[in-house]
């Protein structure tokens, strides 16, 4: 079967279980409804944009294990909410709009990762690896801080900080679904340019170069991509450590293909099954006595183990 057919099932999929999670026992059109479509909307939004950015990410790095979330944005996200918890109060945290602390994350983890980029990309021949070990000890610098921090504020404060750490779209602000879908539409339409160059970006550094590629351009330009879509996914709905990994290894798996115009569609396509039908489990079967991002960072990390044990073998 050609990827082409594979996509079609997945699509059918897709939407059979979108229309599942917004029509089953559906009681309420006037209430339910239109809540329910929101979380359907942003649902799309973040599966899309940490699809998108983690294939891409992938590729650059050359590494399928690797999440964008390994360059510490996550947790500089949960700094920046303990930080103004911290030094602000709750009461500061609770009057400031939505939109001013979802622009302000958002801004802080892109000004952070393109000041990385631009560190690391300023001699000529730094391997990735290195921008990636860099990533990985600033994220533990971050987690710590944000660890020494929550312990000295007031536990009544943590609950604040604690909402933040773990991914919810049930409390989803219907103008950050807006502002989301511009960012992410204007982000993704100035890149559509250099999806024709990923295939040959995935044959490595000297094969691209040596047809005819700017290297390093199309990766700092594909690393800014992933820092906003990645921040935008974040800011929106919370941290979901493993739905990359998870999504795009998938997608590897059943499209069986290296063209990324595949592979793209495929991981948002998977994405948006494993969202809308992990929602459903939650308020369904757990009724919401757990949240989406533990279900799926369950599952993930369990295929993240599966892919070590497998890779271990292969050597």
């Amino acid at each position: 079967m050609g990827p082409k057919r594979k996509l079609g099932l997945l699509a059918l999929l897709a939407v059979i279980t979108m229309a599942g999670y917004l029509f089953y026992e559906l009681t309420s059109w006037d209430y339910a409804l239109p809540r329910r479509a929101m979380v359907l909307v942003a649902m799309a939004i973040a599966g899309t944009a940490i699809a998108f950015s983690t294939v891409i990410f992938q590729t650059v790095t050359h590494n399928r294990i690797l999440t964008p979330s390994v360059m510490g944005l996550d947790s500089l996200y949960l700094l920046v909410q303990t930080v103004l918890v911290f030094f602000f109060g709750t009461q500061t945290v609770v009057n400031l709009s939505s939109e001013v602390q979802f622009f302000m994350s958002i801004g802080i983890m892109v000004c952070f990762s393109i000041l990385l980029y631009q560190l690391m990309f300023r001699g000529e021949g730094k391997p990735i690896y290195f921008l990636l070990l860099v990533g990985i000890i600033l994220g533990t610098l971050f987690q710590s801080l944000s660890s020494f921090m929550q312990v000295l504020i007031d536990p009544n404060e943590f609950l604040i900080v604690q909402d933040k750490m773990f991914a919810s779209f049930n409390n989803v602000q219907v103008s950050l679904v807006w502002w989301s879908i511009a960012l992410m539409v204007v982000t993704m339409g100035g890149y559509m340019y250099y999806i024709k160059y990923l295939d040959v970006l995935s044959l490595g550094r000297e094969q691209s170069v040596n047809l005819g590629v700017s290297y390093e351009k199309v990766v700092r330009n594909s690393l800014v991509l992933v820092a906003i879509l990645t921040s935008l996914a974040t800011a929106l709905v919370g941290p979901i450590t493993f739905l990359g990994l998870l999504v795009a290894n998938l997608s590897y798996e059943i499209l069986k293909t290296y063209r990324h115009r595949y592979l793209l569609l495929g991981a948002i396509l998977i994405s948006m099954i494993a969202l809308a039908g992990g929602q459903m489990l939650v308020e369904r079967v757990f009724t919401f006595s757990t949240t989406l991002s533990v279900i799926v960072n369950f599952v993930g990390g369990l295929y993240f183990i599966y892919l070590l044990l497998r890779e271990n073998r292969s050597w």
